[in-house]
């Protein structure tokens, strides 16, 4: 509903803009850009690494509790009241642990989603210079992101940058 809002928009800029002049619009595709830039790549990589190293040690203390709950369930029915009850607290203990493990490192606020935002975000400025760059060395009116929420319909192949885009990013490298 939200990008039916914005093309609604966005053809009433153009179609009240065409009446005037021509404009001339441009589009690229963000994924293409970002799949070929080697410092996207980079940053991606890292993500994966702390990712697997996350997974990794979550995968563990997933372990931990299950040998612990395990052994629980063998020995539950022989153990005294108190131990059974301290048994079970430690296992509530370590659930409530890997939830907050879970929730710190994945959560909406967590660390993957700010390490994504520190190695991604200097890349996608560069890359919105670059645009911004060919945009204006092209003379165009609008440049739209294919790939991202904007829904495209139609387009002339003369019109799509991305390969003016990713050009100028290696010739910066």
């Amino acid at each position: 509903m939200k990008s039916l809002k914005y093309l609604i928009a966005f053809a009433l800029i153009v179609f009240t803009s065409s009446s005037v002049a021509q404009s001339k619009i441009g589009y690229v595709d963000s994924d293409t850009i970002m799949d070929q830039l080697t410092e996207a790549q980079d940053a991606r990589q890292q993500l994966d690494t702390y990712i697997q190293e996350w997974q990794s040690d979550l995968k563990k203390m997933e372990n931990e509790w299950k040998s612990k709950y395990d052994d629980y369930e063998k020995r539950k029915l022989i153990m005294s009241d108190q131990n059974r009850a301290e048994l079970e607290s430690e296992l509530i203990k370590l659930e409530q642990s890997i939830g907050e493990f879970r929730e710190k490192k994945f959560g909406t606020n967590g660390e993957l989603f700010q390490k994504q935002d520190e190695l991604m975000k200097p890349v996608q400025n560069k890359v919105f210079t670059v645009i911004k760059e060919v945009a204006v060395s092209e003379d165009l009116d609008f440049v739209l992101d294919r790939s991202g929420g904007v829904l495209l319909l139609y387009a002339k192949e003369k019109y799509d940058i991305t390969n003016l885009v990713i050009e100028k990013l290696k010739r910066a490298q």
